[in-house]
């Protein structure tokens, strides 16, 4: 579940809709004051200002509750929907990252970031609330920006290519893909090592392999995973659609992709090998 403000500025505008309905045949109509909707938010962000590139930085915030106070009370079970998610990405979609952050008792999170390039680069917090069914996902996400000094360089986003090789391992897209929007699709991609053997992977953060959706432009934002067979708490949903990727052999994955709307995604596909973390790129048309 996804909590997002446009929800409550609906039922504001609706309220104040119904206020003013009405007529009179000498007074003037009385439209009583709405109070802005109280929403989760982040507070006392940092850095507030531009930061240097190659170097490390600290991001620390808290997330304000509806009533006000700070939120400290974060789900702690059942990986890959636990705790805070920082998801890190530049405006031309050519570098993200992802970081688990640390959380204080006095619900400041922090975590150390390095930003490789000058930009602006998107922050999306994606925040795991307990809940009484492990099974449930009542998360949300919040964002922000980051500015890095220097002079941006916006890189084109390549054409769709099935193969990718990273750090000496080979990602290949089986087939051609036939992506629909707002529906479950799956994509089997095969990994070979730097010696050309299937890829063994290893659980990292919950999952054999997480997929990171970025829309070009828009740079609206979709994450799902990749676990053993039998897992849990691996699906991810979109409205009344759940998708769940799956590794039943080393050297496969059958990556789950759900995205809310048509155009040109990239998708990041982070997967742990030989003791790293190792990201391949690929450019996505969905229809």
């Amino acid at each position: 579940m996804s909590l997002r403000g446009g929800g409550w500025l609906g039922l504001v505008i609706a309220a104040a809709s119904m206020a003013g309905c009405g007529s009179s045949s000498g007074g003037s109509v009385s439209i009583p004051k709405i109070p802005p909707a109280r929403t989760y938010a982040i507070v006392g962000f940092q850095p507030s200002t531009p930061v240097m590139p190659g170097r490390p930085t600290t991001i620390a915030f808290t997330i304000r509750q509806p009533s006000g106070k700070p939120l400290t009370d974060y789900r702690k079970c059942c990986e890959p929907h636990a705790g805070v998610d920082l998801i890190i990405v530049r405006t031309d979609d050519s570098h993200v990252q992802y970081d688990d952050s640390d959380i204080a008792p006095d619900g400041k999170i922090t975590q150390p970031v390095v930003f490789p390039a000058p930009g602006s680069y998107r922050i999306v917090v994606s925040a795991f609330l307990p809940v009484s069914n492990p099974q449930l996902q009542n998360n949300f996400q919040l964002f922000t920006t980051v500015q890095v000094r220097g002079t941006y360089r916006p890189q084109r986003i390549p054409p769709f290519s099935p193969s990718e090789v990273v750090d000496g391992n080979r990602f290949q897209i089986q087939g051609t893909p036939h992506l629909q929007a707002i529906q479950a699709n799956f994509l089997t991609i095969k990994v070979q090592d730097p010696a050309g053997r299937p890829a063994v992977f290893k659980t990292w953060r919950g999952a054999l392999a997480h997929a990171i959706f970025f829309h070009e432009g828009s740079l609206d934002y979709f994450h799902t995973h990749v676990c053993s067979p039998g897992a849990i708490y691996c699906s991810s949903v979109l409205g009344a659609t759940k998708v769940t990727g799956s590794s039943t052999t080393p050297g496969r994955l059958r990556v789950g992709v759900l995205l809310p709307e048509s155009g040109i995604w990239r998708m990041f596909l982070i997967t742990y090998l030989h003791g790293h973390v190792v990201t391949a790129p690929f450019t996505l048309d969905v229809s």
